[in-house]
């Protein structure tokens, strides 16, 4: 039996399995880790199963790479390319992270309703609410987060109690706890099924954003991560790991943070209201990030012409690149009627803001400012602990491997 998404033809799963989005989980943490010795069930899923390099979507972001991964498609198919975009009739900014803004369907949408037991389980709860869209929650599927696992009901996530039932306290937002009770909640949903069940688990980046790779923090979390993927092995998974984007230090040599305010550089240069910055990565949980990202959009007012924003922003240090937006669409997949009128991209080394007022720092409490969002985070894990099947492995040598094209090796290409 198979169900069929935006033009791919999923098999219904024989057996369990297990897909993990390591947030944040840029390939030097996998790296430093397996250096340290840190992850033998992760290296030995690598040797004796797949190892791929893939690329997330741009832009690369929590949100944009995880309904990407959920629908099998890019931005351009199911609607959500951030957490924000400007909407041009009332002038007003408009969260994207809604089930609303999503145009297509999921895969644990279709295969809870195929008769798979299907669990949901994310760190963050907007994340949940938009993965969920769909879902047929309760007959055996769950959908919940660990931020608000002291308030799951049977009838909106399927399950009551989940602190009981993972057998952990509530998490904190700012904690490596918030993504181990995801994979500690998922181990508990497998372990408990008779039948195929299917899980999807989309861990936090707090680790990442507050240490580098090789960072006794980072290599204690991935140490965690690791043995509850052997875990999940042993009960009979197929574990496939992805991230849903890098991780870059956005610092100089010195500590001082690479903040481009380009509201602030776009007022002065075409004066005030002419141009409106958005930036995409601001949520509620600014001591992340501080909202600073590696993307954001502009939108030019009155009779400002856009390819004249366009050749002065070009001419900013710590610029990589920027599109008007039909290339910006076209060249990153993403919904044209919600673009800005251009897309900028900041070089590895640099994040992009708007005014230093609309940056709440304190959050990061001096510490280096570590961020995602452009082009230098792009690339990510693709891990599978089962070796691929002739098919797949030949795509696997012949394409470029985007994340969310994980379901499709995980259920398709396993041998």
């Amino acid at each position: 039996m198979k169900i069929e998404l935006n033009g791919v033809s999923y098999r219904i799963p024989q057996a369990h399995v297990a897909v993990i989005c390591v947030d944040g989980g840029d390939p030097g943490y996998f790296d430093a880790a397996r250096q340290s010795g840190v992850i033998p069930a992760i290296e030995r899923f690598m040797e004796s199963g797949f190892a791929g390099a893939a690329h997330c979507v741009i832009p690369s972001f929590t949100n944009p790479n995880n309904v990407s991964i959920a629908t099998g498609a890019p931005p351009a198919v199911h609607g959500v390319s951030g957490n924000f975009y400007l909407d041009r009739l009332t002038g007003e900014a408009v969260p994207m992270t809604g089930p609303a803004m999503m145009r297509s369907r999921t895969i644990f949408d279709l295969v809870s309703k195929a008769g798979v037991e299907t669990a949901v389980i994310t760190a963050k709860d907007k994340l949940r609410r938009q993965l969920g869209k769909g879902m047929d929650v309760g007959n055996g599927n769950i959908c919940l987060s660990s931020q608000c696992a002291d308030r799951c009901t049977l009838f909106g996530n399927g399950i009551q109690d989940a602190l009981g039932w993972v057998g952990r306290p509530l998490p904190g937002m700012y904690s490596d706890a918030l993504s181990l009770f995801v994979l500690d909640a998922g181990i508990r949903f497998l372990e408990e099924g008779s039948r195929p069940r299917l899980a999807y688990l989309s861990l936090t980046d707090y680790v990442q954003h507050k240490h580098p790779p090789g960072h006794p923090a980072a290599l204690d979390f991935f140490r965690s991560v690791d043995r509850r993927c052997a875990e999940l092995d042993r009960l009979g998974a197929t574990v496939a790991l992805v991230a849903d984007h890098g991780m870059k230090d956005k610092c100089a040599p010195d500590g001082t943070y690479n903040i481009i305010y380009l509201q602030d550089l776009l007022d002065r240069r075409f004066g005030p209201g002419k141009t409106r910055v958005i930036c995409p990565i601001t949520d509620a949980f600014v001591g992340h990030h501080g909202a600073l990202g590696g993307f954001v959009r502009v939108y030019c007012f009155e009779d400002l012409n856009v390819l004249e924003a366009v050749r002065y922003i070009e001419s900013i240090d710590g610029i990589d690149s920027v599109l008007e937006r039909t290339d910006a669409a076209s060249r990153f997949s993403l919904p044209l009627d919600v673009e800005g009128d251009a897309v900028v991209i900041a070089s590895d080394a640099y994040c992009i803001g708007m005014t230093p007022a609309d940056h709440d720092l304190e959050g990061l409490h001096g510490e280096r400012l570590r961020s995602h969002g452009g082009i230098s985070e792009r690339d990510v894990p693709f891990i599978l602990n089962r070796p691929l099947n002739g098919e797949y492995l030949a795509r696997a040598g012949s394409e470029q491997l985007m994340n969310y094209h994980v379901f499709e090796y995980a259920l398709n290409g396993v041998a």
